[in-house]
């Protein structure tokens, strides 16, 4: 196999194969956006785009575009990840925003320790560029909710980024609830309670493309922070039920 590093165009398994890989797009209104991150496809690859009620043209633009589109009317950010996961086919499964402030291209060195059995899950830690392109509140609020990880659960995260690759099957077993704000923090909650070997790599984070419905805003921050303090009571976690 490849070494990681020279992995940049595409994910190869044993003797060289290519592993398919599914690219879930979370997407509310993210027309304007849309072409730019699928430019950044990698080659051999799949974007599934998950039209959550967009009333821009989200959905025909992915089309266009060649991206296959699965349209989930329940609002929320965990309920579009799992339907395109239960739309997915690949063996691995990358999950990514769909505005623009992430780059695809960056996917598979996310997907290499995957790939060669080192890690089970593989999170993008946020590196803003610029500074600016991480709202101050947003960021205060990730560190609180990291901080909440490492005592919860025991792992050393500094980010519950919304990039992240993982085996399709694995995710589909932890058999996720969470289908708001809340699911990222259940998907490192639970996947630390099955044991799985979870890792961070650093990905750069720009500016997003148009107005942002969650993080970039005051009120979808703080509702953000409310499903997932929930999330961290829930005794089925703290008891790792079903895990």
């Amino acid at each position: 196999m490849r070494s990681v590093s020279a992995m940049t165009t595409e994910s190869a398994g044993r003797g060289g194969a290519p592993v398919p890989v599914d690219v879930l797009l979370p997407c509310l209104d993210e027309a304007a956006a849309l072409p730019g991150v699928l430019a950044g496809l990698p080659p051999g690859w799949r974007a599934i785009v998950v039209d959550n009620g967009s009333t821009d043209g989200s959905a025909e633009v992915a089309r266009g575009l060649g991206a296959t589109v699965v349209v989930e009317s329940r609002r929320g950010y965990g309920a579009a990840v799992h339907a395109g996961l239960v739309a997915a086919d690949a063996e691995l499964v990358a999950t990514c925003d769909a505005d623009g402030s992430l780059s695809l291209a960056e996917l598979p060195a996310l997907a290499g320790p995957v790939l060669d059995g080192s890690a089970d899950l593989v999170l993008g830690r946020r590196r803003p560029r610029p500074v600016t392109a991480w709202p101050v509140h947003a960021r205060l609020a990730n560190v609180v909710l990291a901080s909440m990880v490492r005592r919860a659960c025991g792992l050393r995260l500094h980010d519950l980024g919304p990039i992240r690759v993982a085996r399709r099957a694995d995710l589909l077993a932890l058999g996720l609830w969470d289908r708001r704000s809340g699911y990222p923090l259940e998907l490192v909650l639970a996947s630390a309670a099955a044991g799985w070997r979870v890792r961070e790599l650093d990905v750069a984070y720009r500016p997003r493309v148009g107005r942002s419905k969650v993080t970039g805003t005051l009120r979808g921050t703080w509702q953000a922070v409310r499903d997932m303090r929930a999330l961290l009571a829930d005794p089925r976690l703290k008891a790792g039920a079903g895990r």
